[in-house]
């Protein structure tokens, strides 16, 4: 198996090997995972174009009906085609999937050309390929070749949460899946947000998974692959370390970056404290309901997600259908962590503290200002005294208070 190298090397005790390098390393270094970027709260695109969480959305979120699914991730966008969007709408619709995890859109009249653009506006796509799913055959557009009518293609560890390619130097950034065709009703997916789950762990774990990275492997989809086409693939399995949790390039968020179906274990811990780490892990995500979201396929349905702060998986049993499923990907970035990034609670209270004490600034401002002798003057007029330049009289009793000076 190729190892993408840590400069750290993995514990002498952990159970894995610590010397051997595999021949699809592309080099026996790593780049530095933890970085200091010059702005956490924005990102270049593919094509050198600045993105910010905070750019205006107008064009784009005004003409379109908007239901959030949950308050942690997924949103459902009504009322527009996806075939119809320009440059700055497809910004747009990229800085809400950031933060939103998913979004979802029904009945689109997408085409495969057309979904090959928009992710093309976004940056490269490798080979553009796109491959087609369906329940007993895998196909790659442009390819004739049919990949087993009697396998089920599963990429990664059947029914396992996971992120797409997560084991690649630089995963994929942003995917979308299309229903081309399915009979009756599609199976159903759900996805979850890493944000959310960095946001439920205590204090001192976070501190702890900040300084770790995480070991990505290929084992999984390449064992899938092999039972697929009853043969091995061109490119042996990979591993790859990552971050345990990363900084988010677009919102400058922390989010978790921990999957069970791509990570086998953690750098510089032993096997055992990988395995327990991982127990751990899986049960948080497993019992975060509040931090997913589902999503039950049909003919025209697309979801667009963002595979730096989520993960997803199908649900078993949800279908006995036939469906086809049209994926494209973006090539993303090495993941990092920024040690000034803030999670997304911390940032919502620094961002309510903010707000508290600008609502006191504004309130102490108002208080000055209606306490300076003009205001006095002016409050005591409205109450039915008279004033002449320089002098200060009044018509009515000195006993009413409202004619009580200041």
């Amino acid at each position: 198996m190729g190892h993408h190298r840590s400069r750290r090397p993995t514990s002498s005790d952990s159970g894995y090997d610590t010397t051997s390098e595999g021949p699809t390393s592309p080099s026996n270094d790593r780049i530095e995972s933890r970085v200091t970027v010059e702005s956490p709260g924005a990102a270049i695109n593919q094509k050198g174009e600045r993105l910010s969480a905070g750019d205006e959305r107008s064009s784009f979120l005004s003409s379109t009906t908007r239901t959030d699914l949950n308050l942690s991730i997924g949103t459902e966008l009504s009322d527009i085609q996806l075939s119809s969007l320009n440059p700055q709408q497809l910004d747009e619709l990229a800085l809400l999937v950031s933060e939103r995890g998913v979004v979802f859109f029904r009945d689109q009249d997408l085409t495969s050309e057309e979904q090959i653009h928009i992710f093309d506006h976004y940056g490269a796509s490798g080979e553009r390929q796109i491959a087609e799913k369906s329940q007993g055959s895998l196909k790659v557009k442009r390819s004739k070749e049919d990949h087993g009518e009697k396998f089920t293609y599963a990429s990664g560890r059947q029914n396992e949460w996971t992120s797409d390619r997560s084991f690649e130097v630089e995963p994929p950034s942003y995917a979308m899946a299309r229903v081309e065709e399915v009979e009756g009703f599609g199976a159903d997916t759900v996805w979850v947000s890493q944000y959310g789950l960095y946001d439920a762990l205590s204090k001192r774990m976070k501190s702890f998974l900040d300084d770790l990275d995480a070991v990505h492997t290929s084992k999984f989809q390449y064992d899938s692959i092999v039972n697929l086409r009853g043969m091995p693939s061109n490119r042996g399995p990979v591993e790859t370390y990552h971050p345990a949790v990363r900084t988010h390039p677009v919102t400058g968020l922390k989010a978790l970056n921990v999957t069970p179906g791509s990570v086998t274990a953690f750098e510089d811990l032993t096997r055992k404290e990988s395995d327990k780490l991982l127990e751990l892990l899986e049960y948080q995500i497993n019992s975060s309901d509040e931090q997913t979201v589902r999503f039950r396929w049909e003919a025209g349905s697309v979801a667009i997600w963002d595979n730096r702060c989520t993960a997803h998986k199908s649900i078993p049993g949800s279908t006995t259908n036939s469906i086809k499923i049209i994926e494209t990907a973006v090539l993303g970035e090495k993941p990092y962590l920024d040690p000034r990034s803030e999670s997304r609670d911390e940032r919502g209270k620094r961002l309510a503290r903010e707000a508290l004490q600008e609502q006191e600034r504004l309130k102490e401002i108002k208080a000055r200002y209606n306490n300076t002798p003009l205001r006095r003057i002016l409050r005591y007029q409205a109450y039915g005294g008279e004033c002449t330049f320089g002098t200060i009289s009044s018509t009515s009793s000195a006993n009413d208070p409202s004619s009580k000076f200041g």
